[in-house]
C-alpha cells in the first residue's frame, strides 16, 4: 500500500500545477475526510472543485480560530439543513458561538441555502452555575469545564472572525443570557445547532427554539455526552410540560457526543 501512495504522490507532483499540489497537500493532511466523504455527495449544484473549496474554507477556519469540535460534526449539521427544500421557510440557529468558527463555517452554508443564520450568544462566557458535572459518558472526566466566564468570545471578536473567513452578510447576532432573548425570538426555524455545554442552558434552548422548528427541520446537540444535558433530553416529564410535545426520537442519546432530531411531521409548532 505505501508502494501505491507513493507512486501516486510521484505521479501527481509531475502533472499537477504546484498550487493545486499544494491544496490538495492542505486537504490530505488536515481535512476530516469522513466529514468530507459525506458532505460531497449532497451537493448536486455544486462542482466538485466548489465543494473541494468549500470544505478547504471549513478547514481554514479550524487552522486560524479555535474550534472545539470536529468537520465531521459540523458537516453533518451543513447537510442536514442543505437537505432541507427551499420551498420551507426558515433560519439557521446557533446557540453559542465561542470563537465564532462554528459560525464562520454555519454562515457560509447558510449562504449557499439562501438562509439567515442568527447566533444566540452571551458573549461573556458560561453564565454562573453550580452544576456538578463529573465525567462524561465517553469516560474522560469534565470536572472545572463549566465555571462562570469560560468559554468567552466578545462579541467584537467572533463579528472580526466571521468577517474574514465566513458570510458576515448573512448573519443576525442577538446578544444576552438566553433566558432574556429566547422567549421574545419568534421566527420559523429549519435548523438548529446548540453547542451551550449546561443542562440549565440546554433546558432555556428547547424551551423556546424547538416549538419554532418546523416540521421535518433539524436540531443538533454537541454536548450529548454530558450526564447532565442527557438527563434533559430523556426527560418525558420536561418535553411534555416544558416544550409542549411529547419527546421525540434522539438519535445517539448517550453514546454519542453530537446528538440530532429531526422533527416529527406531526409536531407542529406550539402556540
Amino acid at each position: 500500500m505505501k508502494d501505491v501512495i507513493g507512486k501516486l504522490k510521484s505521479v501527481l507532483k509531475r502533472v499537477l500545477p504546484e498550487p493545486l499540489l499544494k491544496q490538495l497537500k492542505f486537504i490530505y493532511k488536515y481535512l476530516d475526510l469522513m466529514g468530507f466523504i459525506v458532505f460531497l455527495p449532497h451537493v448536486p449544484k455544486m462542482l466538485y472543485f466548489q465543494r473541494v473549496r468549500f470544505a478547504y474554507r471549513l478547514k481554514r477556519i479550524s487552522i486560524n480560530i479555535e474550534c472545539p469540535h470536529t468537520e465531521a460534526q459540523i458537516i453533518s449539521f451543513i447537510n442536514s439543513f442543505l437537505s432541507i427544500p427551499s420551498t420551507i421557510e426558515g433560519c439557521i440557529v446557533e446557540a453559542g458561538s465561542y470563537k465564532g468558527g462554528s459560525a464562520a463555517k454555519f454562515s457560509i452554508g447558510a449562504k449557499l441555502a439562501n438562509r439567515q443564520l442568527v447566533v444566540f450568544d452571551s458573549f461573556q462566557g458560561l453564565p454562573e452555575n453550580e452544576e456538578p458535572h463529573d465525567k462524561s459518558v465517553l469516560g474522560h472526566s469534565i470536572k472545572d469545564w463549566f465555571k462562570g466566564g469560560i468559554y468567552c468570545g466578545t462579541f467584537d471578536e467572533v463579528l472580526r472572525n466571521i468577517e474574514k473567513y465566513g458570510e458576515i452578510e448573512v448573519c443576525k447576532f442577538i446578544k444576552g443570557w438566553f433566558e432574556d432573548t429566547m422567549p421574545i425570538f419568534s421566527y420559523k426555524i429549519c435548523g438548529a445547532y446548540l453547542d451551550v455545554d449546561l443542562a440549565s442552558s440546554t433546558k432555556t434552548c428547547l424551551k423556546y427554539l424547538y416549538p419554532l422548528i418546523v416540521p421535518g427541520g433539524v436540531l443538533y446537540s454537541q454536548d450529548g455526552d454530558f450526564p447532565l444535558v442527557i438527563e434533559v433530553f430523556s426527560s418525558d416529564e420536561f418535553w411534555e410540560k416544558e416544550v409542549g410535545c411529547p419527546r421525540p426520537f434522539i438519535e445517539g442519546l448517550g453514546k454519542d457526543k453530537l446528538i440530532k432530531i429531526v422533527k416529527p411531521i406531526s409536531q407542529l409548532k406550539k402556540v
